[in-house]
């Protein structure tokens, strides 16, 4: 899943007492960070190894992992971006580092490259959000300005990262960013699989220490 869709703009709340920080860093690729490019023509015009049934069942063969949903956030040259993803994953812990990866249809894709950016765990019932920035509009979502990116409202969990990286991955980009600041809620999760939304309850999470 993948979209861009602007929003509104409201004042940071409160953060809650258990707020938890990690220190500043300054991104050590700053200058030369790798960007990702698509491999030479030649490889790009090869038979088409995925077409017509096959590339339907490796898509329901990947509907089969579960994930959760995201959606990432930044500011690009002109206006703010939104992109839905459920391809998303931790790297490192040190230093902390996320990656997300981007379709490259998508709209903003080749403005990401090199910006700060927010990755928003959404919860259980932000399903309509998910899908306002996946290319239904629905109401204006609610922003909050973030120290080194914009973010979303009353997210499950959020990671504010600089740019790390960036590697080419077929049709999409490998968007590696590093942690800055982060912070979570209690609440149910919002899962996509099968190609549909899902819920993953408060209960099953919550297992950090034995990851």
């Amino acid at each position: 899943m993948s979209g861009d869709y602007p929003g509104s703009i409201v004042n940071e709340p409160p953060h809650p007492p258990d707020r938890i920080e990690v220190r500043k860093r300054q991104t050590k690729c700053k200058g030369s960070m790798m960007i990702a490019k698509p491999r030479a023509a030649g490889h790009l015009d090869a038979p088409d190894r995925m077409s017509g049934p096959r590339t339907s069942h490796f898509r329901g063969s990947l509907g089969r992992f579960a994930t959760g949903v995201a959606i990432v956030t930044f500011d690009g040259a002109a206006r703010r971006h939104g992109i839905t993803v459920n391809s998303f994953t931790s790297v490192s812990m040190e230093p902390p580092l996320v990656l997300v990866s981007i379709a490259r249809s998508a709209k903003a894709h080749d403005e990401l490259a090199g910006r700060p950016f927010s990755v928003n765990i959404l919860g259980a019932e932000q399903r309509r959000l998910a899908m306002h920035f996946a290319g239904s509009p629905g109401p204006e979502p609610l922003w909050v300005e973030g120290e080194t990116a914009p973010r979303l409202s009353n997210v499950l969990a959020y990671f504010e990262c600089t740019p790390w990286a960036a590697y080419d991955g077929g049709d999409h980009t490998l968007y590696l960013g590093e942690v800055v600041d982060f912070n979570y809620r209690s609440g149910d999760a919002l899962a996509y699989a099968n190609s549909a939304f899902t819920t993953i309850p408060e209960s099953q999470l919550g297992v950090e220490d034995l990851l």
